[in-house]
Formats: C-alpha cells, sequence, structure tokens
C-alpha cells in the first residue's frame, strides 16, 4: 500500500504474534529499542486459533515486569489489527513513536552509551 510510518519503526515479521516470546520482547528492549509494539490479528480471527490471546498474555507479563525494575509499562503494547487494515497500522506506528518520543529514550539504552562511552575512555 507504500503507506509511510516513521523509519525508526523496525518490523519483525513473524507467522503469527503467538511467536512473540517473552524473551524476544525483552531483548528488543535490552538490544536499545525504546518502545516495542506488537501487532496480532483481531481477537477470535487468529488463523493459528490462540495465537493472538498468547501474545496478549506475554505483553501484559513484559508490561508487568517493566513496571516492576522502573522502565514504565508504557514501552510495550499490542495492538489487534486485521492484513487489511495497512492505514491503521501506519497510523499505530505514528503514534507508537510519538508517544515513545514523549518518554524519551529507554534507560536501559542510555546506560549502554554511558557504559560504551566509558569503555572508550578507558582504552584510550
Amino acid at each position: 500500500m507504500r503507506l509511510s510510518y516513521p523509519p525508526n519503526v523496525k518490523i519483525v515479521k513473524l507467522p503469527c504474534s503467538g511467536r512473540a516470546e517473552i524473551i524476544h520482547l525483552m531483548q528488543a528492549l535490552e538490544e536499545g529499542a525504546d518502545g516495542v509494539f506488537v501487532a496480532g490479528c483481531l481477537e477470535g480471527d487468529c488463523h493459528y486459533q490462540l495465537g493472538n490471546i498468547r501474545a496478549k498474555k506475554r505483553v501484559n507479563f513484559v508490561k508487568e515486569i517493566l513496571d516492576k525494575v522502573g522502565l514504565g509499562a508504557e514501552r510495550i503494547t499490542m495492538y489487534n489489527l486485521s492484513a487489511g487494515q495497512g492505514p491503521r497500522f501506519a497510523e499505530i506506528a505514528r503514534e507508537m513513536t510519538e508517544k515513545i518520543r514523549q518518554l524519551g529514550p529507554s534507560p536501559i539504552r542510555i546506560a549502554k552509551m554511558k557504559s560504551a562511552k566509558a569503555g572508550k575512555k578507558e582504552a584510550a
């Protein structure tokens, strides 16, 4: 559809949102993503029956973890939409990007950048 969404949105395609494991969601944040959103099928319309329900439970679990460690649950969310809702996907990508921009960079990414700078100073 040649829809435009922010260039900083990285898409990871999976056969089903149910394949997004907790470790993958956490790893994205650990590796520097400021936020993550999972786009799954409409509830009750999953080709793999319960994949999107599993994904929603996992996203909610990661939200709990992020709140407990002080990163904030709003850095991850899940949306349910059909494959034919391309314009809605682009709108969600823009909304999520703006929400993350308001939250600021991930504290994990900031810590990694500081650590990398300190490592460079020590090496010099």
